[in-house]
């Protein structure tokens, strides 16, 4: 059996899966966002859980919205920012009593795509986390290319190309910096332009609730996004040209993206043509879950991944 963590900035998942890799259990729990030692406990004992119930022992392959510093082996680059310069693997390790391997969210995502998903059989994958925060991942062949850094794919701390006078200098970043992508394409980054817009709070899935129902306001906070969302992966194509762009995350959800997107992108891609397709992730949220669990496979070699314990 094998065991796959997401850990996201609003949820924990977890799902297992038989060698041949059906679904024997999936279960959720809300991140305790903000404390490192309750988002510790709540992974072990979500593991515990799905273990109880299915009966057996499983490898455990963990995906996390950051990576691991080469300098000192600690969690880098990550939104959950109670996460950053923790031991995360090691703590994890000694909670479980037994040897994990842990990488990045969005490395997860694509690769689940690139090999049963919406990218299956595709050379080069380009996967995109919008959800909590926004993350990328590159897939070469079915395989992740993590970068010597460990940030390849890192699109969401890319400033905000071609910005407009009122989206200037952008929004602050938890990295330090201001107009990063994630500021603007993220959940709440949706909602906080809408807010800034119209004065009132609403979620991103509240959003695109009240644009189906003709809000005008809702709609036009929709399409910024789709235009700085298009602004945001015609760099990607310049430079990767993938064969496939693949969307994941909650805020992927918002059906209108898969029509408006790869229409707004012949604007801003240096090309003639634009042929790249954008398209929703088959295992929509969960497809991070279910890369991380092929962390460890029943056959074949495991993903590049950062093995603990």
């Amino acid at each position: 059996m094998q065991i796959g963590v997401d850990l996201g900035g609003t949820k924990i998942e977890a799902v297992a899966i038989d060698r041949n890799g059906a679904t024997l259990v999936r279960r959720r729990v809300p991140t305790p966002r903000e404390d490192y030692a309750a988002t510790i406990a709540a992974i072990a004992d979500l593991i515990d859980d799905v273990e109880r119930e299915v009966g057996a022992r499983g490898t455990v392959g963990i995906g996390i919205p950051g990576a691991f510093s080469a300098a000192n082996g600690l969690v880098k680059n990550c939104n959950s920012t109670w996460l950053l310069g923790k031991p995360l693997d090691k703590d994890l390790t000694a909670r479980l009593g037994r040897p994990l391997r842990i990488t990045n969210d969005a490395n997860c995502l694509t690769v689940s795509e690139a090999t049963n998903g919406a990218a299956a059989g595709a050379g080069i994958v380009f996967g995109v986390i919008l959800g909590t925060g926004v993350g990328g991942g590159i897939a070469i062949n079915g395989r992740p290319h993590v970068g010597r850094n460990a940030i390849a794919g890192e699109w969401g701390h890319m400033s905000l190309p071609w910005p407009q006078q009122d989206e200037l200098p952008g929004p602050p970043c938890y990295c330090g910096l201001q107009g990063c992508v994630e500021t603007f394409l993220s959940g709440p980054g949706l909602a906080r332009d809408f807010e800034a817009a119209t004065g009132t709070k609403a979620t991103a899935a509240e959003i695109a609730e009240q644009a189906e129902r003709g809000g005008q306001a809702a709609n036009a906070a929709l399409e910024r996004y789709e235009d700085r969302l298009a602004r945001a992966l015609a760099p990607v194509i310049n430079l990767l040209d993938p064969d496939v762009i693949v969307l994941g995350g909650g805020v992927s959800n918002i059906e209108r993206l898969y029509s408006n997107v790869p229409a707004l992108l012949p604007r801003y891609v240096f090309s003639d043509e634009i042929t790249t397709p954008v398209v929703r992730a088959v295992h929509g949220d969960s497809s991070g879950v279910f890369g991380a669990a092929h962390l460890w496979p029943a056959e074949g070699q495991p993903l590049p991944a950062r093995e603990a314990g």
